[in-house]
């Protein structure tokens, strides 16, 4: 079985009201903004969090798309290679990854604790079924439209410009959180529907560098604003770059983040740094 790399990212400026026990030395540790990195093998440390301790999990699982095709960046073609843990493992090896990382963020939700998963078409409909499998209660899923998408090259598929977030409760009992007035307030006053119009990452979002499947600021904000309450704490087992904890941070959330690699534990220190600046320039109301 591959191993993943972890990497448990906390912040807070608060207490550390129903943040989760980890007996595991850090990787990083800024006591002033309490925020730890942890690095290790995310199937062996998980199962050091305590049962029913996280509130949300937002998660941007491999989509297993790295199989030495071609693709459209910025007007140019380049490889759909991502990485090693990108590479597919075949159909039943990359479905009982799913099943096994879903089961145990099932394990260390809240009651009430829901978890938003990311794909396209290459994964999502595994991560479904798993969640089926396991027993969550699938709330809605949420079309993310790319309005900037870019061509396919091919010329013999339609261009590619959404993913699919599964939004998903623990189980059936589930009493989730959703900011609904929150969210119509976002809607022009209107229910928000469930399709999404965000551009990718701005520039200024990777000022530090970047991650191949680095997902927007926006994107996180309202996932978090829609399904936390201040306090809550957030996990994302496939941290990347950081921004699910850049967005849990501005938007005072506790965070814990799971990555592969040590470039990219360095990528997101170096932006919640900058995050840590910004908060102390703010003034104090």
């Amino acid at each position: 079985m591959t191993k993943y790399t972890v990497a448990c990212i906390i912040k807070s400026n608060m207490d550390k009201y129903n943040f989760p026990e980890i007996s595991l030395p850090p990787y990083y540790e800024n006591e002033e903004q309490y925020v730890r990195l942890f690095h290790g093998d995310c199937l062996e440390i998980l199962p050091e969090f305590t049962r029913n301790s996280i509130d949300m999990i937002f998660a941007d699982p491999p989509y297993f798309l790295s199989n030495g095709g071609i693709t459209c960046h910025a007007g140019r073609m380049v490889s759909v290679n991502k990485g090693a843990w990108d590479v597919s493992q075949g159909i039943e090896e990359n479905h009982k990854f799913n099943l096994a990382w879903l089961s145990e963020c099932q394990r260390v939700l809240t009651p009430n604790g829901t978890i938003w998963v990311s794909g396209t078409a290459h994964v999502i409909f595994s991560v479904g079924f798993a969640m089926q499998q396991l027993g969550f209660k699938i709330l809605n899923d949420i079309i993310w439209f790319k309005p900037n998408a870019s061509p396919n090259l091919s010329c013999r598929y339609f261009t590619h410009s959404t993913e699919t977030v599964i939004w998903a409760a623990k189980n059936q009992r589930s009493k989730h959180t959703f900011n609904y007035e929150l969210m119509k307030e976002l809607g022009n006053g209107k229910q928000m529907r469930n399709l999404w119009e965000i551009s990718p990452p701005q520039p200024k979002e990777k000022v530090h560098g970047k991650h191949p499947t680095q997902k927007p600021l926006a994107l996180l904000d309202r996932i978090i604003q829609a399904a936390t309450n201040e306090k809550d704490v957030v996990l994302d087992p496939f941290n990347g770059s950081g921004s699910t904890g850049i967005a849990a941070l501005r938007l005072g959330r506790k965070y814990i983040g799971i990555e592969l690699s040590k470039e990219y534990l360095d990528l997101t220190i170096k932006r919640l740094e900058d995050e840590f600046v910004n908060l102390r320039l703010q003034p104090v109301r």
